[in-house]
Parts: structure tokens; C-alpha cells; sequence
């Protein structure tokens, strides 16, 4: 018999109230238990988050987040917060939502999730102190309830976890196994005026959000504020290097000669403003390296700058970088007070613009040394970056707005095993994660679209795994800038090249409904080169206008519509125009793909600081300098010998391919070392000051394609991170040649590919 929980007669008989209570079904809500509040000072609740948040989660909780907690657990969990354990839980759940938000390690209010949105959506789960997991929290479901009374039981939606709640968006999708069954569905590009722009805090050691709207008109200080951020982030990266980190073993150090003592006990930086008072000191310095109204060379960091005696100095390690106004730098030296200087003009602006007198006289200079990407994120290396480690490292933070390593990198990594091949062993389908970099695409040379076809041809004829998932086009997309005078190409002209693209395009549908093409553009693209007439315009810069794109997205509309979109879980082919420079993931934080097109080597080359102090001279000194121990380049072997085999194919002259690699590592060492994409005064490379921080390559990516027309094409990984240069796509002066890069994602390795057409 079905109890269908009768209302009992009110009779004496029966000895009932005239209201009785029904029992209580299954799916009913259950009951709020009355709390009586409490006022928690924080400093007694403190205990048991130090031991929830630090020992069990690894974090760090501030005083004004400790404050918010205290007032919450004192209202919600009142006198039975310490013998019931409520406050505990609590706390528990509180730790665990800010990690699904992508919180830092430090619990504040804006730093990186909102604690106070985590405590309301907490404060709905709760009934008698206690922390309910099916508990309605819909704004939807409570609006129902209060509409219909008499259904006030009923449910209109399925019971939501508590940890589906607290999860980001994009978090939920993770969960489900079914949610995208190919690796495509895992490609995102971010333009740089979307990354979220981070400023190192020096005083909490963390990043945090630039709470200034972004404008392309800011104020002056946002000047002095871009250098600023630079300085800051190169010089925390640097002191967490192991040559500025003191030993813990005394004794060990005693037995030591006294010439290797000073490196034994690491090397100390001394602020500019200190050398005041010191003649004939030895410092080690970080300054910005930069160029005196007068001509002279000077050094600035936070403190003030001193002119640079480079005279008698040497590059280290020999000839392995560029050095040029623009950079940070670490400079090793003697200082000379402003009397001693004879005859010299250095040294004489004392006082002015907190400039230091006298003169630092460099005995060896190089840039601050380069931080792998596990070393910045703390993440363990003896894992092969797979899992990461409890302390130290930036894991928690979203540099690009994909979410932090920490919060998705292990789901992310799960993913990307489940739908693609390992490297070593073999899964299902044989996948493989392929870009194809094409450099220089110039469609007002007609030998430019029989190179297209060419490229396109030798994939189109391969199987679909062997198919590169990606292909990235890089301008200029023209020789000349456009501009509508001077007897330049014009606007009409550059629709009907990018019209041209299209038909050739159009030859190729199954390319088109299988694979992403992004569009980078360079400085002869509008609509910067409208005013720069093709010179260096400020980046980041836009991407192309959608109107002269149109009958490029045309031809992958039309190439989709043949697709059956029922017989495969594969999103469709899409063309991507995308900002100068942008950053390409796959997987959320797994891969960080940097694209940048920039004639980088040859701005290097103009404005390079050129020491002319005879290098066997210098290796003859017996001089135990800081930067010659700290910032040796650490090249991949097996990419520096593919690199030697492919420079070989291009070069018939070995000197000439020797020349060319070491050109390559002098190019990448540059650029790693120095943390940006433009380390240029704005003068010679001008930046949009509000969006500085696009251009931070901290933490490292896994990959950068620094697409340069004017250097050799290369791939080179330098402290973990693959660089590649596609180079021209057809070479001048040579025979119909076509050249690109082919990139393998899993095993972040590139080829440089050539044909002939």
C-alpha cells in the first residue's frame, strides 16, 4: 500500500493538534537550523586558518581576508564554531573554492578570485552551521519558490554540487568527459589587448590587476610606469637565481679559497643611489641601459642613474648577446667619484635629474640570465612539468586569462592525453598537434600564391592526422605600406590581394574544414601603416579590419556547408585575424604558443652597444665577475644540430650556415633574457603604454615564433622554450623556393620545411 502521508483526523481520540506536521519527503529542503551569531575576533580564529589555509591548502591569508572570514564563521556557525568543528569546514570550503577560481597563493580580495563572492555563494549552501552540498543557490529556483507557494517543494531543476557552483566558468566543461572530443575544440587566441594586464607588486611579491581603465591617451606616470613593471619583474626573477641566493652551509664556505668565496656567499646588487660615498668600490648593478642627452651611456634603476665607463668592459659571455639601449643589464665595475675623473665629461650632471656623479667603470656586462617557465610557475621538473610543487613559483596566477597551471594545468594534461598521441607510445588514432608557420606572405608578388599552393598541396595529399591542425600566416601581406597617396597601393588594391587569397584558398576545402588559419599582421598592413608609411607603429597593434577579409571567411562558410556536421565531433575550419603580437593556447596553460612580427635582428644590429676592447686581453684577466657565472646560454643540442643541418641546405658556404646559427642564438638570447618583445627605447620601437604588459614573455612560453624576414629561418629552444623563424616565405634571388616552419606541439620541437615550385 502506497503511504500517500494522509492528514490525521484533530480528534481527542486520537490526541492530534488541529495543524498537524506532515512527514517529511525525500526531496523536501531541509529544515535552517536557528544560529545565534557571535562576534569572532580574528586573532582567535586565527589557529585554525593557519591550519586549514597554510598547512592543508598552501596558502596565505591576510589580515583584512582573516577579518571577513571571522565576521562570516562568528554569523554562520556562532557558539559551536570550535567544539562542533564548523569553523573548520568552513574554512575548508572556503580554501577549495579559491583554488577552482584560480586564486593566488595570498587570500585578498581581488587577487585573481573574489572571496566575497565565494562566502555568498557559500552562504546559501549553509543550514545550522553546516555546509549542505544539495542545497538550492539558483537566483531562478528562489524566485519560483517564492512565486508559487504552494509548490514551494517542488524542484525545477536538478540539484547543483557544491563544487559545480564555486567553479569558474569554463571549469564545469572540464568536468565532463563528453565535452569535446577533438583537440581543436582546446585552440584559443588571445589578442593582446584581451591579456589581462598584471603588475608585480613589490611590497606583497605577487602579480596583481592594474586597476586603471586601459586608454590609448593615458597620463604621463603610465610612462614611467611601464619601465617600472619591466624593472620590477626582471629583478624579482633575478634574485631568485641561484647565484644571488646565500648558502645555508658556514663551514662549507670557511674551507674555500678567498678568490671563490665571494661567489660561494652569492652575489649582492647594489641600488645606484648607494654608490655615493664608495670610490673605488666593486658593485654589481641592474640598471636600465640608455643614452644621456649628451650622448654619454648611462645605467638607471629605481634609486637614480650614473654615467658608463665601457671602455676597458667585455660582453658575457663573448659575443652572445645584444646589448642596446632599451635593455636591463648587469654590470660589474669599479666606482669612481666625480673628483677623481680628469679630464672626462662623464660625471658632471651631478644632482641633475638623480643622476649620480662620477662615473662606474664596467670591467663586464651582460643581460640579467633567463628563468625556465617551470622555475617561474613552481612547477616540478623532475616530472617533466607534469605535476607541480607545493611551494614557490608564480602556479597560481592567470597570466592569460586560460586559467593558471595550478587550477587547470592537471585537467588540461589529462585531456590532452586522452585525445592525442603520447610522444614515446601510441593511442587511439594516431593524433598528432601540428602548426604550420608561413612567414612573410606578400600577396602583391604573384610567386607568393604559387608558393601558397605548393605548401597547401604537400598537406592536402596527406592523411588527416599528418594534417597540421593550424596554420599561421604572418605579414607583411604586402611589400609597400598602404597608404592613398603618393602613388602607394591603396585600400581597394589590398581587398582585391586578400580576394585573390581566397580563390586560392578555395582550391583547398578539405584544408579549410579541418584546420584554423590565423592572420597576423605586420607593418605595412592597415591601418597603422596609413600614418607610419610602413616605419615602426606603436604595438600592440589591431588586427586587420574585417573589411578586407570578407571573402576569405566566405570561402571557409562555403567549405564548411559541405561538411556533415553529424558524423563527426570536429568544429569547423575558421579564419582568425588576430592582433600583433597575440598569444595561441592549446589545453588552457599547457601550451603557450607567443606569435610576434617584428625586423627585430636588424634594430638590434643599429643600436647595439659596440665594445671595442680586445676580447683575448679580457680572457687574460684573472677578474671573478658575476655575470660570467650567472648567464651562460643553455641551447637544446638537438635542435641546435637540426638547425646546423637545415642552414646547411640553404647555404652552400659552412661559414656562412655557421654564421647564421650564431646569429640565431645571439637573436634568441636577446630577446629570453630580456623578458619582452620590445626591450627598445619608445623612440625606436614605440608602445601603447597602457598594454606594456602584452609583451612580457614572463612567465617563458613553451614556444615563440618571432617571425623576422630579414634573419635566416631557425628553431632553436633556449631554457625550455622553442623559438622559431619562419623567414620570407619565398626567398629573394633564389630559385622558386618556398620555405616554412612545421611545428609539433607535443614533442615543442619545429622543422624548417623548403619545396620547390
Amino acid at each position: 500500500m502506497v503511504d500517500s502521508d494522509p492528514v490525521p483526523s484533530s480528534s481527542p481520540g486520537f490526541g492530534t493538534s488541529v495543524f498537524p506536521f506532515r512527514k517529511s519527503r525525500p526531496n523536501a529542503l531541509p529544515t535552517r537550523t536557528s544560529i545565534l551569531p557571535i562576534l569572532l575576533p580574528p586573532s582567535t580564529l586565527r589557529p585554525v586558518a593557519f591550519r586549514t589555509f597554510t598547512r592543508k591548502h598552501n596558502l596565505t591569508i591576510s589580515s583584512s581576508a582573516l577579518q571577513t572570514l571571522a565576521t562570516f564563521v562568528g554569523k554562520h556557525c556562532g557558539s559551536g564554531w570550535r567544539e562542533e568543528g564548523l569553523a573548520e569546514r568552513v574554512l575548508d570550503e572556503v580554501a577549495k573554492g579559491w583554488k577552482k577560481a584560480g586564486g593566488g597563493v595570498i587570500v585578498d580580495e581581488g587577487k585573481g578570485a573574489s572571496l566575497r563572492a565565494i562566502l555568498q555563494t557559500l552562504e546559501g549552501n549553509m543550514s545550522g552551521g553546516r555546509v549542505v552540498s544539495g542545497k538550492q543557490t539558483s537566483a531562478d529556483e528562489a524566485l519560483a519558490r517564492t512565486t508559487s507557494p504552494g509548490q514551494g517543494c517542488r524542484r525545477s531543476k536538478a540539484e547543483t554540487p557544491l563544487s559545480a557552483v564555486m567553479a569558474p566558468e569554463g571549469e564545469k566543461s572540464i568536468e565532463s568527459p563528453d565535452s569535446a572530443s577533438h583537440p581543436r575544440h582546446w585552440i584559443r587566441v588571445i589578442e593582446a589587448f584581451d591579456i589581462p594586464r598584471l603588475t608585480y607588486n613589490v611590497d606583497k611579491k605577487y602579480f596583481e590587476v592594474a586597476r586603471s581603465k586601459p586608454t590609448l591617451f593615458p597620463p604621463s606616470s603610465h610612462r614611467t610606469n611601464l619601465f617600472r613593471d619591466r624593472y620590477n619583474v626582471v629583478h624579482q626573477r633575478l634574485l631568485r637565481h641561484e647565484s644571488f641566493q646565500s648558502p645555508s652551509g658556514l663551514p662549507s664556505m670557511l674551507r674555500q679559497s678567498p678568490s671563490s668565496l665571494a661567489f660561494s656567499q652569492g652575489y649582492k646588487l647594489t641600488p645606484i643611489a648607494n654608490l655615493l660615498g664608495r670610490n673605488g668600490t666593486s658593485h654589481l648593478i641592474l640598471g636600465l641601459l640608455s643614452v644621456s642627452p649628451t650622448g654619454d651611456l648611462t645605467v638607471s634603476d629605481l634609486t637614480g642613474n650614473i654615467a658608463l665607463d665601457l671602455k676597458h668592459a667585455r660582453i658575457v659571455p663573448g659575443d652572445g648577446a645584444w646589448l642596446a639601449p632599451g635593455m636591463f643589464v648587469l654590470v660589474d665595475g669599479i666606482y669612481e667619484e666625480e673628483e677623481n675623473i680628469r679630464g672626462s665629461t662623464l660625471g658632471g650632471n651631478s644632482g641633475v635629474g638623480g643622476a649620480i656623479g662620477g662615473v662606474f667603470v664596467g670591467v663586464s656586462i651582460c643581460g640579467p640570465p633567463c628563468e625556465r617557465r617551470e622555475t617561474s610557475l613552481g612547477m616540478n621538473n623532475q616530472q617533466s612539468g607534469r605535476e607541480v610543487s607545493s611551494s614557490g613559483g608564480l602556479g597560481w596566477i592567470d597570466f592569460l586569462g586560460v586559467g593558471s597551471e595550478r587550477a587547470r594545468g592537471p585537467k588540461m594534461r589529462q585531456i590532452e592525453a586522452n585525445y592525442l598521441q603520447d610522444v614515446h607510445g601510441s593511442a587511439k588514432g594516431g593524433r598528432r598537434l601540428r602548426v604550420a608557420v608561413l612567414g612573410e606572405v606578400n600577396l602583391d608578388n604573384m610567386r607568393t600564391f604559387d608558393a601558397l599552393r605548393r605548401v597547401f598541396s604537400v598537406y592536402n595529399d596527406l592523411r588527416l592526422d599528418d594534417r597540421p591542425n593550424i596554420f599561421i600566416l604572418t605579414g607583411n601581406f604586402v611589400q609597400k605600406a598602404i597608404i592613398n597617396s603618393s602613388g602607394q597601393a591603396g585600400s581597394i588594391e589590398y581587398k582585391e590581394y586578400f580576394d585573390a587569397l581566397s580563390v586560392t584558398l578555395s582550391d583547398f576545402p578539405t584544408l579549410l574544414q579541418h584546420s584554423t588559419f590565423i592572420f597576423v599582421p605586420g607593418d605595412n598592413d592597415p591601418w597603422s601603416a596609413a600614418f607610419s608609411a610602413g616605419a615602426a607603429s606603436p604595438i600592440p597593434r589591431h588586427a586587420i579590419p574585417e573589411l578586407f577579409t570578407t571573402r576569405v571567411k566566405r570561402a571557409f562558410a562555403a567549405a564548411n556547408s559541405q561538411m556533415d556536421p553529424t558524423q563527426s565531433s570536429e568544429p569547423p575550419g575558421e579564419a582568425i585575424w588576430t592582433s600583433n603580437p597575440s598569444r595561441l593556447t592549446l589545453f588552457g596553460p599547457v601550451h603557450d604558443i607567443a606569435i610576434f612580427r617584428d625586423d627585430i635582428s636588424n634594430r638590434l644590429r643599429r643600436s647595439a652597444v659596440n665594445l671595442s676592447y680586445d676580447q683575448d686581453s679580457a680572457m687574460a684577466e684573472d677578474v671573478n665577475t658575476g655575470p660570467r657565472e650567472t648567464n651562460t646560454p643553455k641551447y637544446s643540442d638537438q635542435t641546435s644540430d637540426q638547425t646546423s643541418d637545415q642552414s646547411l641546405q640553404v647555404d652552400t658556404n659552412s661559414n656562412i650556415a655557421s654564421s647564421a646559427i650564431l646569429s640565431a642564438r645571439k637573436l634568441v638570447k636577446s630577446v629570453l633574457d630580456q623578458g619582452n618583445l620590445s626591450p627598445f627605447p619608445l623612440s625606436l620601437r614605440p608602445v601603447l603604454w597602457d598594454y606594456g604588459s602584452s609583451l612580457q614573455l614572463y612567465p617563458l612560453p613553451t614556444a615563440l615564433i618571432l617571425a623576422d624576414p630579414e634573419a635566416a629561418p631557425f628553431c632553436i629552444t633556449y631554457e625550455g622554450c622553442h623559438v622559431m623563424n619562419p623567414g620570407r616565405l619565398v626567398p629573394d634571388g633564389e630559385l622558386p623556393t618556398v620555405r616554412w616552419v612545421e611545428y609539433d606541439v607535443l614533442k615543442n620541437r619545429g622543422k624548417v620545411k623548403q619545396e620547390r615550385f
